[in-house]
């Protein structure tokens, strides 16, 4: 379910090197200033700068507690035992009121049913079409309506395919892979969705994401959020958190990378105009009506063979006759009938490296954590910094350090909160399109070891931040060896 192997096109503007499928050139001047934090956060940031004293951890978000009906009017009494809860449970499984989950026309799958013929599949009728209704029923039933939690809830869904990797080491990659995004899940309190079953076994490489977030969607009523990351991405921010209260705040339902002029250009969109490996999606109708129209321009669909010379015909640069997933989107923002209608819930997100084409990121990520260790060297902001901390005060202390290298005078580091193509910040997500560690050969733009150093560097960029809480680092950026930190890391050496 990663990207699937790139085909080269030349960048924007007729000049300079070719670009893969999913990769964004990034023009001069794109890139906006860093996101304003809330006040909460700034507060509790210059506090921590300013003293070294212990702070309370704050909640972790993101997180539901659903409680479970009691039969037991003392079931939260000190001397009830796993026996009794046990039983409890079993008393009140089912008990509750019927909700969309009862229905038996309810399917979780795409709108591709059995066909109308030997060997042939017909689109069936969407069976889901009031899911804001029985959502907000659910969540009512549950004590869940109006509960801040819920609308800042996100489940995370990566996932591979569902047999062996073709490429040598390519398994091994895939648990690298995961492993940063396990760290990043656990330090944000965002629940994480691995998935390795085609839930429709036509929609392969990257079509397969549809299906697997609009059965995710189904299965959390309780999460406002689904936030589909290709196996291949790499988290190497992991003190960035996503913007909701932003996107809320808008009425954003769709958040991906890209940038207006060239998905909505008048005479022909780009298909690289945005990239669909990274994207953030609300759980609404709104969202799975959008899933239902993408996916019928995918190989499920008996008219995938059409929309594929519709999409060579109307976007500027695409190589050839298959419909993809990016151009599909492309298209249903800027040339789709009903275009308004999708275009004016979504948000080309392209203030930060949401994702990050990681042949112009890796290469800097040495001088990042450079900079980064030089903030937490100055007298101002060391003596909260570099104090030793459990990583359940993560969050805190990442809104500390984002406060301190955000500083223009003395050590500040410039750029966007999340980075970007222009300073010096953290890349929020390094994003190894073309590189295909698990499908085999790499695009002809990269070399083998090129891609498999830059994955290298990227993770252990991103695993020093996890482990510094833990004690350790890696000895050198390509080592997978750790050294232990001295005292008041970064300031002793």
């Amino acid at each position: 379910m990663a990207a699937s192997e790139s085909v080269p096109k030349g960048g924007s503007g007729g000049g300079g090197a070719p670009r893969p499928h999913g990769h964004l050139a990034l023009p001069t001047g794109r890139v906006r200033e860093g996101l304003a934090f809330a006040a909460g956060a700034v507060v509790a940031a210059l506090v921590l700068l300013s003293s070294a004293s212990v702070l309370a951890p704050p909640p972790v978000p993101n997180i539901v507690s659903v409680p479970v009906p009691s039969s037991s009017s003392n079931a939260g009494a000190a001397s009830s035992s796993p026996a009794s809860d046990a039983a409890a449970a079993v008393a009140a499984v089912g008990k509750g009121p019927r909700t969309f989950y009862d229905d038996p026309e309810l399917s979780y799958a795409v709108g591709v049913g059995a066909g109308a013929g030997a060997g042939q599949r017909r689109w069936r009728r969407r069976v889901i079409t009031d899911w804001d209704a029985n959502r907000a029923a659910w969540l009512r039933t549950r004590g869940l309506d109006g509960a801040a939690a819920v609308a800042g809830r996100v489940v995370m869904v990566t996932g591979s395919q569902p047999e062996p990797c073709k490429g040598a080491g390519g398994d091994h990659a895939l648990l690298r892979f995961l492993k940063n995004k396990l760290d990043y899940c656990r330090l944000h309190g965002i629940e994480l969705l691995y998935n390795t079953a085609l839930l429709e076994p036509s929609m392969v490489a990257y079509w397969a994401k549809i299906p697997a977030v609009r059965a995710a969607m189904l299965a959390h009523p309780d999460a406002e959020w689904v936030w589909w990351v290709d196996a291949d991405a790499v988290f190497t921010d992991m003190d960035f958190s996503l913007p909701l209260a932003r996107y809320n705040r808008h009425g954003h339902n769709l958040v991906v990378y890209g940038w207006e002029r060239e998905v909505y250009a008048e005479e022909r969109p780009s298909w690289v105009g945005l990239n669909a490996g990274v994207f953030l999606i609300r759980n609404c109708q709104w969202s799975l009506d959008l899933m239902d129209a993408w996916a019928r321009m995918g190989p499920a669909s008996p008219e995938y063979a059409r929309w594929g010379k519709t999409l060579r015909e109307e976007l500027d640069g695409k190589p050839s006759d298959e419909s993809d997933d990016q151009s599909a989107l492309v298209y249903l923002l800027s040339r789709h009938p009903e275009r308004a209608r999708w275009a004016n819930a979504t948000f080309l997100e392209s203030g930060y490296y949401f994702q990050g084409y990681w042949a112009e990121i890796v290469d800097r990520l040495d001088g990042v954590a450079t900079r980064y260790e030089a903030v937490e060297r100055a007298a101002r902001a060391g003596l909260g910094l570099r104090r030793r901390h459990a990583e359940r005060e993560h969050l805190l202390y990442a809104a500390a350090r984002r406060e301190a290298v955000r500083r223009r005078d003395g050590n500040g580091v410039p750029g966007p909160d999340g980075g970007g193509q222009k300073g010096w910040r953290r890349p929020f997500v390094t994003h190894f399109t073309g590189c295909q560690p698990c499908g085999g050969a790499p695009n002809r733009m990269y070399t083998r070891r090129r891609c498999a150093e830059g994955i290298r560097r990227a993770l252990a960029f991103a695993d020093d931040q996890v482990l510094r809480a833990y004690g350790f680092r890696h000895a050198a950026p390509l080592s997978d060896s750790v050294t232990p930190l001295p005292f008041d890391y970064p300031a002793a050496h």
